[in-house]
């Protein structure tokens, strides 16, 4: 009988000394599956999931019976319905709820959640701008919140402050709050229990401690929109320089705190706009770079792992991302050249990817095999290297996912 206990910590060591620039007993394999686990299983859809999250139980279970990774997803990519429906959430659409199709993964709706011209109000008090401004906008039934102001409330200002919870709409929204809370609460402590049940069974680690961004796209996803704010970086760029610096700020405060002592050290930071076909490389060294180099290099120092996920293109970045401390940090690369990528990177950081997401869905076996293959005579020599593939996967040939787990274990092997 297998000792859970060993396989999880050899697990964790393998990766860790990726992460550290050793030449592991094999070469780890941390593919990023979203909806793939739950077509694979072919027991329950993706609708069905979210809106009774248990049963990703079972999906999960079959899923992790097959296949063996050196870390592993929990269901924390699949939102639970419940709360979204009861806040009102405005920038999301799932299967049922705006998408006919219950089997396909959820839809982000992009929008100009902070005007152009409310840049002060956000630099001078970002928590009031939050409540005020960006909840109610993002969310149909916390509209209330616009309303509340705790500002003024000393002395006997809190008279007024206090009188403002008499009003229906505040009320509604402060008891949709407390519901949608323990919607959440419930859900956290539904995948505590699943990654304490990956552990006891499949001797599995999980993939993450937490989630992050680069301040850039903090505000360019979720409050001005793509556009606005690549724009901005003309129009407003010293207003931009200034919130992003207030972003910065809380984002790192933040992550810390709620990462640091989780069973692994990962943080995944999804990086959206810095890509070479998004900026120019003048603006990427200004508006993007520094702040994410603070947010990586600090997150370093409190002994967490930033495990950061490139997606496009970084062919003209790679210079950048050795600015960081050495040994310490994953970039996990979607399209950006591997060779490339480990002749900048090697021996400073490790790298990961970055098998065609096109070949692993529509592509041959031995083309999978082929390419797995080319990743480990090119990026695994001396160490750092981490197999995954380009992209999240959903649709996916299962002999070509089984051809890049066998490659990896048998070739990859020392």
């Amino acid at each position: 009988m297998k000792n859970m206990q060993e396989i999880y910590d050899a697990r964790l060591k393998r990766v860790k000394d990726s992460v550290q620039l050793k030449e592991p007993d094999r070469i780890s394999i941390v593919p990023v599956f979203q909806a793939y686990p739950v077509y694979f299983a072919n027991k329950w859809t993706v609708q069905d999931i979210m809106y009774d999250y248990r049963k990703a139980t079972d999906v999960y279970d079959i899923f992790y019976n097959h296949y063996e990774p050196d870390l592993g997803w929990d269901p924390i990519l699949f939102f639970p319905a419940n709360y979204m429906e009861c806040s009102g959430i405005n920038w999301f659409k799932w299967p049922g709820h705006e998408i006919e199709d219950p089997n396909i993964m959820y839809q982000f709706i992009e929008g100009e959640y902070m005007k152009e011209n409310e840049y002060a109000e956000a630099i001078h008090d970002i928590t009031k701008f939050m409540m005020n401004k960006w909840i109610p906008r993002s969310f149909a039934n916390l509209s209330g919140l616009a309303k509340v102001d705790f500002r003024n409330s000393m002395w006997f200002g809190h008279m007024g402050t206090f009188a403002t919870f008499a009003d229906p709409e505040v009320i509604k929204s402060f008891e949709t709050l407390a519901k949608t809370g323990q919607m959440l609460m419930d859900w956290f402590s539904y995948l505590g229990e699943y990654q304490a049940h990956m552990k006891e069974t499949f001797g599995m680690p999980p993939l993450y401690a937490g989630f992050a961004y680069a301040p850039f796209d903090m505000i360019g996803d979720s409050m001005r929109g793509t556009m606005e704010v690549l724009m901005d970086m003309m129009k407003r760029p010293d207003d931009l320089l200034a919130l992003i610096d207030v972003v910065t700020k809380f984002a790192i405060k933040d992550t810390i705190a709620n990462c640091s002592g989780k069973a692994v050290p990962y943080v995944w930071f999804w990086l959206h706009k810095g890509i070479d076909s998004f900026m120019s490389d003048a603006h990427f060294k200004k508006f993007y770079w520094p702040s994410l180099r603070q947010y990586l290099t600090d997150l370093v120092e409190a002994g967490l792992t930033p495990v950061v996920y490139v997606e496009g293109e970084y062919n003209k970045r790679l210079e950048y991302l050795t600015e960081v401390p050495p040994g310490k940090v994953i970039y996990n690369f979607e399209y950006t050249d591997m060779a490339k990528a480990k002749k900048v990177l090697g021996g400073h950081s490790c790298i990961m990817g970055n098998v065609p997401i096109v070949s692993i869905a529509y592509g041959k076996k031995q083309e999978v095999v082929d390419y797995c293959k080319w990743l480990i005579d090119t990026c695994a020599p001396g160490g750092g290297f981490i197999m995954d593939t380009s992209t999240m996967v959903d649709n996916a040939i299962q002999e070509n996912i089984d051809a890049m787990f066998e490659t990896t274990l048998i070739y990859g092997s020392h």
